[in-house]
């Protein structure tokens, strides 16, 4: 079993918009910058370039749980799935990024993953809590 940590940020707007923000992946570029710099749609998934090098990013498909899972897969071939959920908040949001530890990971690089992850998610909130 995995260490883990959640993450969260609170978006006061409704779960049904969070969702379908951060589940288009023609959104990626714009909050998660922790994936990557560029990105490039690759038939059904994504190829990112950016800090872990060019990995592959797969999405989960829509459903109505708000799930929003990332599947990555680096260059080394390593699949690594992130857990994002998406939940009803009173009129607004909550999303969470559950980061998981994988051996080998030192606790400086888990620590710098989380605040990257908190960075993404403070984005994503000043994104879609802007007057539109």
């Amino acid at each position: 079993m995995f260490e883990f940590t959640h993450i969260s940020a609170s978006i006061n707007r409704s779960a049904k918009d969070v969702y379908g923000f951060i589940s288009d992946g023609d959104n990626l570029e714009l909050w998660a910058t922790g994936l990557g710099i560029t990105f490039e749609r690759d038939s059904e998934q994504w190829r990112v370039h950016g800090p872990l090098g060019t990995v592959r990013v797969r999405l989960a498909g829509r459903n109505d749980f708000g799930v929003a899972d990332q599947i990555v897969t680096l260059e080394s071939g390593v699949t690594v799935h992130n857990p994002i959920r998406v939940i009803p908040n009173g009129t607004g949001s909550t999303v969470t990024f559950t980061l998981m530890r994988p051996a080998g990971v030192s606790d400086e690089q888990f620590n710098d993953d989380a605040k990257w992850i908190e960075k993404d998610l403070a984005a994503l909130k000043t994104l879609l809590e802007m007057p539109h």
